[in-house]
């Protein structure tokens, strides 16, 4: 539904992405180094809908040590602070304090109390949001939140922490706005509140100690506060109003004097990074800093560096993640666990830029985390298995016009173009048909995007055609072009599986809804000649077995768009109902192209497990909850009719047995397995074919008419 751009440095991106099921929540996902392919680091991010439709995101950077992140998750309405040293790999609750500001027990205690914080910006620019890091102060957080089981929204105690997350402590019962001058060593804090003041608070020893500073003589509305520039400056600036018809008021305070000397060496002492669960190798690297001493009273000034030592560890597993397309089964706990394939990635296929001839790596499930710098020990991308780039056959042909409609108008200049998702292009031909008497067949087609550049001089109804083909097999992509016709967004639903001469509903769902001005245009194969309808259905047969491409075209108004699918038409199937494990009804958005992917998953891994020919099956998918389909079994047509009965009975006896053996599933996110097993063991199949197997066929498009209302509202929701 949307995407936020978080953070694009050190050659990697991580986005924010609301995904269809989402209301207030991002999944936040993290890019290779090219910044092409992505996986998951976090889910249901915390986000806040502001003025102007602005969206804030529950993600901050911590400024000051590379890999460190804040996040509040939000799970069940309940938000909690989670923190990562190591760029989204493991992520981990804040520890809370053992003792509240006034020394008293805070008698807060894992697993069911924790800190969390805020992590809102503020509207005011010269403010500080609710929590504050800078660059040159290494391990200094200070944030306002609340002890608890989850965030509370009215609670603002502040915290601070010297050693990036480790320990906190509390120093305020109200909510500050905060200034960090000379890199760190005064803090100061002025009370946001909307009464005037003329007080300030400042700490020089990371926020242990706090003393008070009376700025002004006359209480004032305070609006902002600001620094002189340089990291090392000890003057800031304090506006605001007496009245709020007054002017502004600016009153300058100056640190200097109170220092009576700057820094040396022996003022310094060192600190090391470690994270929560104390390990010193973060990134790759044990970190050391500088900080002043608590005793010591002076000033760090303009040469002061914070970074001290830094060493390169050996690699351990934490130093890797899960690459593109396999999740880990655990992704909250810190210790390791291991990355699956999802049940829609193939690590073994081969890229889609493959060439013939070339050789590609499958991954192993893990890359290194980018800007780790470890060396040697465990290395969990080696052993990476080597292919040769097989031919393969073009697939997702689609043919497009590059001004965007399918309507236009006589003697204006269009513009063709060709994409292919997948398969060889070097030694594919393409064979252009523009429909009017123009033929042509290229090479290279996609490869080099070669437009194709035409002219319909004449009005009517064109059918243009590519056909990509190779040795390895062939792909045929349609359009149907309109010369002084509009364009409409639409989807065609229809049952992919049908009896001959068994009636088929034929549904085209569209949005907004305006059946007194919309024309349906439907095409049954290769025929040229449309059957029009005023109806957004039509009900039609297939008089001949094999695969019939149906296509429509709506036509409303000035626009107009056309959806094709493929039916597949038999003499001959059976149909075996099917039943999953409760957990895919969690992830189950209801839409076809979720119920087509688990169809597909399915359909293969029963043809893989009883060797039975993958194109003799095919797994259907009904809407709704919960989630169930049929497998349709296909007969094959070139036996005799007694022989073939039997062959059937040896297929769905195979099929019955590996269901109940329980050895169909595959891995899910979130750690589930998706059993998939007989919706009732003991009933038998229904047969289609030779005049029965009617109630098959209503159920069939029963199904097909659910989904029509489910695919819409997500369809162009997304859009």
């Amino acid at each position: 539904q949307d995407l936020q751009i978080i953070s694009t440095d050190e050659n990697q991106v991580f986005v924010a992405v609301q995904e269809w099921y989402q209301t207030d929540t991002y999944n936040l996902y993290q890019s290779d180094p090219q910044g092409v392919y992505y996986s998951i680091l976090l889910e249901n991010v915390r986000s806040t809908k502001q003025p102007e439709e602005n969206v804030l995101i529950d993600i901050l950077e911590v400024r000051g040590v590379k890999g460190v992140f804040l996040a509040n998750q939000k799970i069940d309405g309940k938000v909690t602070t989670l923190i990562t040293y190591n760029k989204g790999r493991d992520w981990d609750f804040l520890n809370p304090p053992d003792i509240d500001m006034n020394g008293k027990p805070t008698n807060c205690k894992p697993p069911d109390c924790y800190l969390h914080l805020h992590l809102r910006w503020a509207d005011n620019p010269y403010v500080s949001g609710t929590v504050h890091t800078k660059d040159t102060a290494p391990g200094l957080i200070m944030g306002a939140g609340n002890l608890g089981s989850q965030l509370v929204e009215y609670k603002e105690e502040m915290y601070i922490t010297s050693d990036c997350g480790n320990t906190w402590r509390q120093v305020f019962e109200e909510e500050h706005h905060i200034l960090y001058l000379d890199h760190g060593g005064v803090i100061v804090a002025i009370k946001d509140t909307s009464i005037p003041l003329k007080i300030l608070k400042f700490s020089i020893d990371e926020g242990q100690t706090w003393s008070t500073h009376n700025f002004t003589s006359t209480s004032v509305f305070v609006d902002g506060l600001l620094s002189e520039p340089g990291d090392e400056t000890l003057v800031m600036t304090v506006f605001g109003h007496i009245s709020y018809r007054s002017d502004w008021e600016l009153v300058k305070v100056d640190f200097r004097p109170s220092f009576p000397r700057e820094c040396t060496d022996e003022d310094y002492e060192s600190w090391d990074l470690t994270n929560l669960q104390g390990d010193r190798c973060i990134m790759g690297q044990q970190r050391s800093f500088r900080k002043r001493k608590i005793s010591s009273w002076c000033i760090k000034g303009k040469s002061f560096t914070s970074a001290l030592t830094s060493k390169v560890c050996e690699c351990v597993n934490t130093d890797f993640l899960c690459d593109y397309g396999f999740e880990r089964s655990a992704p909250l706990k810190s210790e390791s666990s291991k990355c699956f394939a999802d049940f829609w990635f193939n690590p073994e296929a081969p890229p889609e830029d493959c060439v013939l001839g070339q050789a590609y790596t499958s991954s192993t499930g893990y890359r290194k985390v980018v800007s780790n710098v470890c060396e040697g020990g465990v290395d969990l991308q080696q052993n990476l298995a080597h292919h040769m780039c097989p031919l393969i056959a073009p697939k997702g042909l689609q043919i497009s016009i590059r001004e965007g409609s399918l309507a236009v108008r006589p003697g204006e200049d269009i513009t063709f173009i060709v994409r292919q998702e997948q398969g060889d292009v070097l030694s594919t031909k393409y064979q252009v048909d523009l429909g009017d008497g123009f033929k042509a067949i290229y090479v290279n087609l996609t490869m080099t995007g070669e437009p194709i550049r035409h002219r319909y001089e004449n009005p009517g109804i064109y059918r243009v055609s590519v056909m990509a083909e190779n040795v390895a097999g062939r792909d045929e992509a349609l359009l149907f072009v309109q010369v002084n016709s509009p364009l409409q967004a639409l989807n065609l639903e229809v049952v992919p599986i049908i009896g001959r001469n068994q009636e088929v509903n034929l549904t085209a769902i569209i949005l907004p809804k305006n059946p007194n001005l919309t024309v349906f245009y439907w095409w049954i194969g290769n025929n040229l000649q449309p059957l029009l309808t005023l109806e957004s259905f039509l009900v039609t047969k297939f008089a001949e077995t094999g695969d019939i491409r149906v296509t429509v075209q709506v036509s409303c108004g000035s626009s107009m768009l056309q959806d094709s699918k493929v039916v597949h038409v038999f003499d001959n199937f059976h149909v075996l109902p099917l039943k999953f494990t409760k957990h895919l009804d969690m992830y189950n958005p209801n839409i076809p192209e979720w119920r087509e992917d688990i169809g597909r998953v399915v359909t293969q891994l029963l043809a893989k497990e009883t060797s039975i020919p993958e194109e003799t099956l095919m797994t259907v998918v009904k809407p709704g909850l919960p989630t169930a389909a049929d497998l349709h079994v296909l007969l094959p047509a070139n036996q005799p009719k007694k022989k073939r009965s039997i062959t059937s009975d040896k297929t769905i006896a195979a099929i019955k047995q590996a269901l109940n053996a329980h050895n169909i599933s595959f891995f899910l996110r979130g750690g589930y397995w998706v059993l998939v097993t007989l919706a009732d063991a003991s009933s038998d199949s229904q047969r289609i074919g030779d005049g029965s197997g009617y109630w098959a066929i209503v159920i069939l498009f029963v199904i097909c008419l659910v989904a029509v209302g489910a695919f819409i509202l997500y369809k162009f929701k997304r859009q």
